[in-house]
């Protein structure tokens, strides 16, 4: 279904991602773990797994400080449970950064990212790859402190692009980038 949206979206408009003009925001970086750590936790909040995992953290804090309280009070309380469930809860929180990690070492090997936003969508150029992509194929975005996050339309944002907005080339590019993701994308 997004193929045929953005096949007909093609057809309506001559202008490419690749091409430039007045409004065109131009970014080049290395890609970095605190990047995608904080695309990573953008995309946990719009994604519905993502959204289920603050539950399932609460309630596994919720059983792991009653276990240890009942452990250490001496009403038999499982401390093995305990331990494991005030090991588990970290491990959680450290997810992003940990799946950060793993993005960054695939991205690394890319080399330098040079993207170009335009009304028409955007092109990625790596040392050994260019992609171009429609505002179709990511129609939404979240905004955090350090980066853009464009997320598909699946329920659990499976695809995204992060642009970090230490990338751009002048201050003022920044908000220039969020006039473009505002005027053809939804802020999630």
């Amino acid at each position: 279904m997004v193929e045929g949206q953005g096949a007909a979206q093609q057809q309506e408009s001559p202008e490419q991602p690749q091409e430039r003009g007045a409004d065109a925001v131009e970014l080049e970086y290395r890609p970095v773990v605190a990047d995608f750590t904080s695309a990573l936790r953008a995309r946990r909040g719009v994604s519905k797994a993502g959204r289920r995992q603050y539950w399932v953290f609460g309630g596994v804090a919720v059983v792991a400080v009653v276990q240890i309280a009942e452990a250490l009070a001496g009403r038999g309380g499982s401390l093995f449970l305990g331990v494991w469930l005030a090991i588990f809860v970290p491990l959680m929180l450290l997810s992003p950064w940990l799946m950060a990690r793993q993005f960054q070492r695939l991205a690394e090997r890319q080399g330098t990212f040079r993207v170009t936003v335009t009304d028409a969508g955007l092109t990625l150029a790596t040392d050994n790859s260019t992609t171009v992509l429609n505002w179709v194929a990511q129609p939404r975005y979240r905004e955090t402190k350090d980066v853009f996050v464009m997320l598909s339309p699946d329920k659990n944002a499976t695809g995204f692009t992060t642009l970090p907005k230490r990338a751009v080339r002048a201050s003022e590019d920044v908000d220039r980038l969020r006039a473009l993701l505002d005027r053809n994308l939804t802020r999630v």
